[in-house]
């Protein structure tokens, strides 16, 4: 779907025009959904609770003629999604107790020097049960960093928290996953 015909679609704001476009969006939104969320139940309480705010801001923005509604539409998705892990305090607040090898240049790309695992080889529901069962706040800046391609900078706004606790939950949730897609690989239940 073009970006005009999205826009239209949304300008409109009609009940069938709104399950058409999450008809069109749900795939790629779900997707989202289920790399923040701990589980299945909380994937679609995310995906409906995300859909439903962006969409709202999404319309809001239909005057101003945005050349990206897409863009627009996922982001906000995301944000969204982000803001309701965060609401849920009691999870959100779990601390973890790992800590990541110390190293004088720290590495935040998963992929990078990587012995053990060949990412492009391990199937995507090893790697989703993996992200899932970090605590929130890593699961949740890796998703925003590495997989949605936000900065620190950003993320931490999101996230409204320091830089530094961005970079140490990151290394934190790298090495975590790692040792989670680890175990999966070798028949260990996660």
């Amino acid at each position: 779907m073009s970006p005009n015909e999205l826009s239209d679609l949304i300008q409109k704001n009609d009940k069938t025009l709104i399950q058409q476009v999450f008809e069109l969006y749900y795939g790629k939104l779900a997707g989202i959904a289920m790399r923040y969320a701990k589980d299945n139940t909380q994937a679609d309480l995310v995906f409906h609770s995300a859909f439903e705010r962006a969409y709202n801001k999404l319309y809001h923005f239909r005057n101003q003629k945005k050349s990206e509604p897409e863009k627009i539409l996922i982001e906000e998705f995301i944000i969204a999604s982000v803001e309701f892990i965060k609401s849920i305090r009691s999870e959100y607040y779990v601390s973890s107790t790992v800590y990541a090898i110390d190293k004088a240049i720290k590495n935040y790309d998963l992929f990078e020097n990587n012995d053990l695992i060949d990412f492009n080889k391990t199937d995507i529901e090893t790697i989703i049960k993996a992200l899932q069962i970090l605590v929130p706040s890593q699961r949740l800046i890796f998703n925003l960093h590495v997989i949605d391609g936000f900065s620190i900078q950003e993320s931490a706004f999101i996230l409204e928290t320091s830089e530094e606790t961005i970079k140490s939950n990151l290394e934190k949730a790298r090495f975590n996953l790692q040792k989670n897609i680890e175990k999966k690989l070798k028949g260990i239940t996660i």
